[in-house]
């Protein structure tokens, strides 16, 4: 996830990038050594609570995933000149489902044009989704499947692209009704990243999707948004994490990044980067997560 700073601080000077994106560049600062060592203790943090969650497989498969995806977006920041913080990991209590609620990079610079916004906006879950497919078909191989024995618990939902890996690798999808999939727990943490990824990409406000749906479809922007947001409701009676994911984004806001220039053409690769975040959110989208059987 990004968060932007609306109204830029200090002066900014703009240069010719090589990119064909747009015409503006900035010096985006070196991180500090302490803003290094707020980095370094968050990660040690989140290993630790995520290991206190699931072991330690699937803490390092689920920080990396965390760590790849962030760092999509920060390295497209400041490729494109934009300055942007490190990425910040939150870890949370252990009984938490994933022991962390993710992590989040802050934009400090207002982002020049649509191309370079897609660039960062994309980035993220496109890495995120490389991380996570890698980490769930690893952990596919390495998980087990039983006879489905109806107990209580909690039963994780199904995307397209796990039932589909899940069929190819074990022979049996999260639908079968007479067996049950036992996840590793490096597969856990790719459904996980998985998940995260689908979640950043609804394409509403300061979400990533919300910066590619914006990048790719400016002037439909707002009437998208809005029709996503209300689709939450109904999906909430599915899953109710989806009304807090609603009121969440309530609280981020509706608004679309501040660019500079909104009106300055989007080149062939640009758009080739919302039709694959679009794809990837159709493959990874799970309309009921969790549900207690």
């Amino acid at each position: 996830m990004t968060l932007h700073q609306e109204d830029g601080e200090g002066e900014f000077e703009f240069e010719n990038l090589q990119s064909k994106a747009s015409p503006y560049h900035t010096s985006p600062k070196t991180p500090t050594l302490r803003q290094w060592l707020v980095f370094a203790v968050l990660v040690l943090l989140t290993l630790g609570t995520t290991y206190l969650a699931g072991g330690f497989l699937f803490a390092l498969s689920l920080v990396f995933i965390l760590g790849i995806h962030e760092f999509g977006h920060y390295w497209a920041a400041r490729r494109n000149g934009v300055s942007v913080s490190l990425p910040y990991f939150i870890p949370a209590p252990p009984f938490f489902i994933a022991g962390t609620f993710g992590a989040f990079i802050h934009i400090k610079d207002p982002i020049p044009n649509r191309g370079i916004l897609m660039e960062i906006g994309a980035s993220g879950p496109i890495a995120g989704f490389v991380a996570s497919f890698l980490a769930l078909t690893i952990g596919l191989f390495l998980s087990d499947t039983a006879p489905s024995n109806a107990i209580q618990g909690i039963a994780f939902g199904s995307s397209i692209l796990l039932s589909v890996l899940s069929q190819l690798i074990l022979g049996v999808t999260p639908f079968s009704a007479d067996v049950d999939i036992q996840l590793h727990s490096i597969a856990f943490a790719g459904w996980i990243g998985m998940f995260i990824t689908a979640l950043n990409l609804i394409p509403i406000g300061q979400l990533d999707g919300g910066h590619v749906l914006y990048s790719l479809f400016k002037g439909k922007f707002k009437i998208i948004s809005r029709v996503f947001f209300c689709i939450l409701f109904p999906l909430g009676f599915l899953w109710q994490g989806w009304w807090f994911w609603a009121a969440l984004i309530v609280l981020v806001g509706f608004r679309p990044a501040p660019l500079l220039d909104d009106d300055e053409y989007l080149c062939r690769e640009h758009q080739l980067l919302g039709k694959y975040c679009i794809v990837i959110f159709i493959l990874t989208f799970v309309p009921i997560p969790f549900a207690i059987i």
